[in-house]
């Protein structure tokens, strides 16, 4: 899943060129499109999408109760899926009216931006993707300093194990630089994932006794925004959505396979959220796997997580640090110090890694709740990334051809993506 994301933010850019199908030539000459299947691209969007924020839901749902909690996730879904379709019509309407830019190549996320707003628009949307991606790789230090405390309570707080024991391996796995030398542990981190949810379920299944009596449907209006926070940043990856339709063979079908894909996504969220709450009620912490009992299955999952996670959290910065590194080596002052001084470039660069890592570190430390961290995440830059952009680009692009329903429901989100990422900054500043 880091890998997929990874992947995503590097697409949205235009670092990502290789998630374009391979053209090859037919007998008479004409260009084929050799790509994924509907069933590849149905597995990709799946593992671009869930992350280790579905195992924040039921703490959501505790929050908001269990029927409120199922149709924010649905909500967030459906309105997410909306405007991964308007990411799509954009890109239709530009290869009819320019066909011959088209067919060199997909369009990004950025490249959206650039044109409806010029460089100003490539900057912002990159900020954005470059803010939501640090802001996950930093919901994966929490997750890992939190679930060690809980293993080894007697050792450390979460913020030590974070500086003891995160920082000098991020530092040194932030030197590698070729990523295929991590990828077995993203596909590790999707398997410890799925473990976990299974063992939660069955613990939970475990404790129902009459689940639904002490159990609110609905905890009051002020906690819908919380759990909707957390359900967006759930469905994140949302930049990937043009590099993974440009990949498939039969792009025609990409519509019927996204659909098909968060359709799903959505019933697994709400099954385990409702799982979740339903079983360990007000006791619900912001990572389930928190109320885990400390068997060794439990254990063994949740030391497998923090592995996993630890060894695909490189995969995770590595969008974070090619903007860095790129922005770097556009400097004229930077240009002129590598020209001048030997190895003054590697060291530069090598040094803006750490930089970074430690950064992220520090921030990490200071954050107490995953749940509340995600849920900012979510409600702000979740938010202008999969509603307000999205809504601003098919305005912009596709405005002239729509009917008047669709104008006002492009509006209608851009209004509402505002709001919420607004009241999520609030919400945050005021909370402190």
């Amino acid at each position: 899943m880091a890998g997929a994301k990874a992947a995503a933010a590097a697409a949205a850019d235009g670092s990502a060129s290789a998630a374009a199908p391979l053209l090859l030539a037919r007998e008479d000459g004409s260009p084929r499109r050799v790509g994924a299947t509907s069933a590849q691209t149905l597995g990709n969007v799946v593992v671009s999408i869930v992350g280790t924020g579905v195992l924040g839901l039921p703490y959501a749902f505790r929050a908001a109760g269990w029927l409120a909690g199922s149709v924010g996730v649905a909500a967030a879904g459906s309105a997410t899926l909306y405007c991964m379709l308007r990411l799509v019509d954009c890109r239709d309407k530009l290869e009819e009216d320019e066909p011959e830019e088209c067919c060199q190549g997909y369009y990004t996320y950025g490249d959206l931006g650039e044109r409806c707003f010029g460089t100003v628009g490539r900057c912002l949307t990159e900020i954005l993707i470059l803010v939501s991606q640090a802001g996950g790789s930093v919901a994966y230090l929490i997750f890992i300093g939190q679930n060690l405390h809980s293993i080894f309570s007697q050792l450390m707080s979460p913020a030590g194990f974070i500086f003891a024991i995160l920082l000098p391996v991020q530092i040194a796995l932030s030197l590698i630089r070729s990523l295929p030398s991590l990828s077995p542990f993203s596909i590790f981190a999707d398997v410890c994932n799925v473990l976990a949810m299974a063992i939660v379920i069955k613990e939970d299944l475990q404790l129902f006794d009459h689940p639904f009596a002490s159990r609110s449907a609905f905890n009051g209006l002020w906690a819908v925004p919380f759990t909707f926070g957390v359900a967006v940043f759930c469905f994140e990856g949302f930049s990937m959505t043009l590099a993974l339709e440009a990949s498939m063979a039969e792009r025609r079908k990409f519509r019927r396979v996204l659909s098909q894909a968060v359709a799903a996504i959505i019933t697994v969220y709400v099954c385990f959220g409702v799982c979740g709450y339903l079983a360990y009620g007000d006791a619900t912490k912001d990572i389930i796997t928190l109320n885990l009992p400390n068997n060794w299955t439990s254990v063994a999952v949740k030391v497998g997580l923090c592995i996993a996670l630890a060894f695909t959290f490189p995969v995770m910065m590595h969008p974070i640090h090619e903007i860095v590194e790129t922005r770097f080596r556009s400097s004229g002052c930077f240009q002129k110090l590598s020209h001048n001084v030997p190895g003054a470039e590697w060291l530069g660069l090598h040094s803006s890694r750490v930089l970074v890592v430690a950064i992220l570190t520090v921030v990490a430390s200071f954050i107490p709740a995953f749940g509340s961290f995600i849920s900012f995440v979510g409600s702000t830059m979740c938010a202008l990334l999969s509603f307000v952009l999205p809504a601003v680009f098919h305005l912009n692009i596709v405005g002239s051809s729509m009917s008047l329903w669709r104008r006002v429901l492009d509006y209608a989100i851009l209004l509402f993506g505002l709001g919420f990422a607004g009241y999520g900054l609030v919400s945050a500043l005021s909370s402190h």
